[in-house]
């Protein structure tokens, strides 16, 4: 593994674990050449997946996109870090379980959505005014009145 600091193409594994959820391998490592500590995560990958855009542009699925996104969604508010890689990783499971090479971006937008409103609806409202582009306030307005007819 390139060291992330130095470039330097060796590193030892000093420590190995699996994560919380069992989905990945949490490994500590350490540069032989300036001594920088790092960690790295090793999952399993069932297949190749391609996401098609809106404007039908074809990019390889990428896990950290994803992941970057609901961290933003969830920043700053009361939602444990472990549910999110947690949701991060169903995710994935999920869109690698459904035998299709391509999925359409819209797709795991709505599995984005769905999984944000059960964790936290705060963070599904800040999601959804990317997701969808909201322009205005009516546009919140209208979105958020299921969700308070919900809460009566």
């Amino acid at each position: 593994m390139r060291c992330p600091f130095c470039h330097h193409e060796n590193s030892q594994v000093k420590d190995s674990r699996t994560t919380d959820d069992g989905s990945a391998i949490r490994r500590r490592r350490v540069c032989s050449d300036c001594g920088a500590r790092f960690t790295t995560f090793e999952r399993v990958q069932l297949r190749e997946l391609t996401v098609i855009k809106k404007n039908n542009d074809r990019v390889p699925f990428d896990r950290d996109k994803l992941a970057k996104s609901v961290y933003i969604a969830t920043r700053k508010r009361p939602v444990d870090m472990d549910k999110v890689e947690r949701l991060v990783n169903d995710i994935q499971r999920k869109l690698e379980g459904l035998g299709e090479s391509e999925i359409y971006s819209t797709q795991i937008g709505q599995m984005v959505m769905e999984a944000l409103l059960r964790l936290d609806k705060v963070a599904y409202i800040r999601y959804a005014s990317v997701y969808r582009n909201f322009t205005e306030t009516k546009d919140f307005e209208e979105f958020i009145k299921p969700l308070l007819k919900e809460e009566n």
